[in-house]
């Protein structure tokens, strides 16, 4: 079985020689205490302009160079070094001095004892020299993935990582830069095939200029994380969206509710609660249905998905009977107002019963559309399934 370790490098002039030769000494104890048996280490120069490329070469064919000659980003050098060889495990870590190559045992011998896919380093923990601004940022992508995802990595955007090759078909495409990493997490984390485990190493103060730029590339880091989330289970985030705004239409309606329970009356000062109350729950079922019809896309395009209730309310009956029940309440509450207007040209029937009609209304034709784009897709799903059972 053999490793690969690719090293990424832009300006690391400070640091790449050392960490070089880590990694040839560490290829024997990798070798020696894990299932690899041989170890190739790859130097990638991200259009380096200081003398990385000379200090790298001086180590001959010890070593596989490749020179960009304009930067391409932290991932791109790490995909064209997997590209160039043919190891059975992908490993890459920092030219910055931060990471000990000697772990990447440990971290083969996590894949094979948790079956997993991916194995990462994590750098939060006490032996771990991370600055305080990296850790607070890198506990946040990590508390975005665990909410939309249901799993769990603490170090998402770890750069220490071995990867099994025979899972890159469903880890790519990844981006070329530095949000390679937590992409790359993301996509693990999110896939109902592929496992990811990570476990705790030593984090050494880095040598030279670090390349993070805390805004630009945590912005990127989170796009990363919700491209992710939108393109393998897109029904999470915006049923939590929906989920958040039917909260804020409910609370809204409380203490009308209550007031119109105990005295039977509406007042004035209500109408503002009702109108943003209807828009709010308008966009809970606005989302609320978006959710279940990404959902139903990612399962016809990806063939995986996963169930909820939204789900079920759509497979039944409800789906069909909800509307018209909704569009008959409503009439209800505005039929005296509609006979007094034929009868004698003018109504006075109070605002509050046309608010809630107009809600029941809406709310009726957004599952009603939503209903009949599930029946398409439910048709589309099955042509695209008997083209591809044809093309087999």
């Amino acid at each position: 079985m053999k490793l690969l370790i690719a090293i990424p490098a832009l300006n690391e002039e400070a640091s790449i020689q050392q960490i070089i030769e880590r990694c040839l000494q560490a290829r024997q104890d990798i070798v020696d205490t894990s299932l690899v048996t041989q170890v190739e280490i790859t130097v990638v120069s991200d259009g380096s302009t200081d003398r990385t490329v000379e200090l790298a070469a001086r180590f001959g064919d010890r070593i596989k160079l490749i020179v960009f000659a304009k930067n391409r980003g932290y991932g791109a050098a790490i995909k064209e070094a997997w590209a160039h060889s043919n190891a059975d495990l992908l490993g890459f870590l920092d030219a910055d001095g931060t990471c000990e190559p000697k772990f990447f045992a440990q971290l083969v011998k996590a894949l094979e004892e948790h079956k997993a896919d991916v194995a990462l380093g994590c750098r939060l923990n006490e032996n771990s020299k991370m600055p305080w601004v990296r850790r607070i940022g890198n506990i946040m992508f990590a508390s975005m993935l665990a909410l939309l995802s249901s799993s769990k990595v603490r170090d998402t955007s770890s750069g220490m990582r071995v990867v099994r090759r025979a899972c890159l078909p469903e880890l790519l495409p990844l981006p070329d830069g530095l949000h390679f990493t937590p992409a790359m997490s993301a996509r693990a984390m999110f896939s109902d095939t592929l496992r990811i485990v990570e476990i705790d190493m030593t984090y050494l103060e880095r040598e030279g200029e670090s390349k993070l730029r805390l805004g630009k590339d945590g912005l990127r880091f989170v796009k990363a994380i919700l491209d992710a989330a939108l393109l393998y289970r897109p029904a999470r985030p915006l049923a939590i969206l929906g989920l958040i705004w039917l909260a804020v239409a409910v609370a809204l309606m409380l203490t009308p509710t209550a007031h119109y329970v105990k005295y039977r009356s509406v007042e004035e000062w209500m109408i503002y609660r009702f109108v943003v109350s209807h828009l709010a729950g308008t966009l809970a079922a606005l989302l609320l249905c978006a959710s279940y019809l990404t959902g139903r896309m990612v399962a016809i395009a990806l063939t995986r998905g996963r169930r909820n209730l939204l789900d079920w309310f759509f497979a039944s009956w409800l789906v069909w009977a909800v509307p018209p029940i909704l569009l008959i309440v409503g009439g209800l509450l505005v039929l005296p107002s509609f006979l007094e207007l034929v009868r004698t040209g003018a109504t006075y029937e109070h605002w509050s019963r046309f608010i809630a009609m107009s809600f029941c209304w809406v709310v009726a034709s957004i599952v009603a559309v939503t209903g009949v784009i599930d029946y398409v897709l439910g048709l589309l799903g099955t042509q695209l399934a008997y083209n591809t059972r044809a093309a087999e």
